[in-house]
């Protein structure tokens, strides 16, 4: 990809992570790449361009100057693959948060309407909105994994739980 840092092109390879406020965080191999010093006391990063040096302030201000990432179009895309450039294609989404607390009840939930009488009646609702959310996503009509459920043969097992009925 190509970053326009003050209107100067950097070329930076950059991975889809979902970040927030910002738009990409550079990394240390970058960095090095370009020779950038981090400044920390004055919250700038200098970075060496041609004769001149680039910097970039850290509170956002940079003077007016725009430090956004800009996409490249699709000419100048044809024009790299021409040359031989590597290309990478990335379709970048973002997913919407919810408060899925207001909306689901506990009767909303599947298993808990098929079997009522497993759960007790005084349940007090879902457990409350996490900072990281996780699910698996299942494919519609995908077979379970056709894996023995125990490694011991039906045989071995008997005998196992005659074993274990002697002890107890």
């Amino acid at each position: 990809c190509t970053l326009n840092l003050l209107s100067h092109p950097f070329n930076i390879d950059l991975m889809p992570v979902e970040l927030g406020s910002f738009d990409a965080i550079i990394g240390i191999d970058w960095l090095a790449k370009y020779q950038a010093i981090i400044v920390c006391a004055e919250k700038i990063v200098r970075i060496p361009w041609g004769n001149k040096t680039l910097i970039i302030h850290g509170d956002g201000s940079n003077r007016g100057n725009a430090t956004r990432l800009s996409i490249i179009s699709c000419t100048k895309t044809e024009k790299y693959v021409k040359k031989g450039f590597p290309i990478f294609l990335a379709h970048i989404t973002t997913k919407e948060v919810e408060d899925k607390s207001e909306k689901k009840r506990l009767e909303d939930v599947p298993i808990v309407r098929d079997f009522p009488e497993v759960y007790p009646k005084d349940l007090p609702g879902l457990p409350p909105s996490r900072p990281v959310e996780f699910q698996i996503d299942l494919v519609p009509g995908t077979a379970p994994v056709a894996w023995a459920p125990y490694r011991l043969a039906p045989s071995e097992m008997k005998e196992l739980a005659e074993q274990l009925k002697e002890l107890s």
